[in-house]
């Protein structure tokens, strides 16, 4: 499971996305509304814990403009505001579910997991992605290709589900480096292109059409 982490304290942040990354989610984490906006509209989260103090925009502004833009991941919403007013108002402006500070974090999980299942009671193909006749469990951390069981690394699994979930859509190195590996735009390092030609080898290796293919010069994409 991948989650927005939208924190404008860093100390804070940090510890959310520590304490998260060890109970096994995947995290993208930000401290600006405008940097949140643009990793969420690409609709790879799977929920969002967004922060109502940020420095750039108020976080109740921040998710009705999600919601305006057709994201439709959950959000749990955190907040200094105590009042019942503010967190009536928190909920209709559309998030799901509001959390106060200070706040513990096996509260902050439970509230998390709960937020999970409800939405893939609704949306169950949450847990696996398909493309033609390539399939990733994201429970198990586990593929296939038709028939075939594919042994990934962590991290060639990690770049797979990013191609997955963009499939049709052309990812940039840069792109890629900052999702999988965190990394900023780095145009000494080769590790993109390493990772894809081992992959490819084992997606399309033994298939009669191949879905991961190089656009010379911008990216890849990973279509049937």
């Amino acid at each position: 499971m991948r989650l927005l982490v939208v924190e404008d304290d860093d100390t804070i942040r940090d510890f959310l996305t520590r304490a998260l990354s060890e109970s096994g989610f995947r995290i993208d984490a930000c401290a600006l509304a405008s940097e949140a906006e643009a990793l969420a509209v690409e609709g790879v989260h799977d929920a969002m814990i967004i922060d109502l103090t940020l420095p750039d925009l108020d976080g109740l502004q921040l998710i009705q403009r999600l919601r305006a833009q057709g994201v439709t991941a959950p959000v749990l919403i955190l907040s200094a505001r105590r009042s019942v007013d503010e967190r009536v108002l928190g909920l209709e402006s559309g998030g799901d579910d509001y959390l106060t500070k200070p706040f513990a974090v096996a509260e902050l999980l439970a509230r998390l997991r709960a937020l999970l299942r409800r939405s893939s009671a609704h949306q169950p193909e949450t847990t696996r992605l398909r493309v033609a006749d390539l399939e990733l469990d994201l429970i198990r951390r586990e593929a296939r290709r038709g028939d075939l069981e594919l042994v990934l690394t962590q991290q060639e699994f990690a770049l797979l589900e990013y191609l997955c979930r963009n499939a049709g859509r052309v990812v940039t190195r840069a792109m890629v480096l900052d999702h999988v590996w965190k990394m900023r735009i780095d145009t000494s390092t080769n590790i993109v292109d390493v990772h894809i030609h081992r992959l490819r080898n084992k997606v399309d290796r033994e298939a009669v059409r191949p879905l991961i293919r190089t656009m010379r010069g911008v990216g890849y994409v990973l279509k049937d």
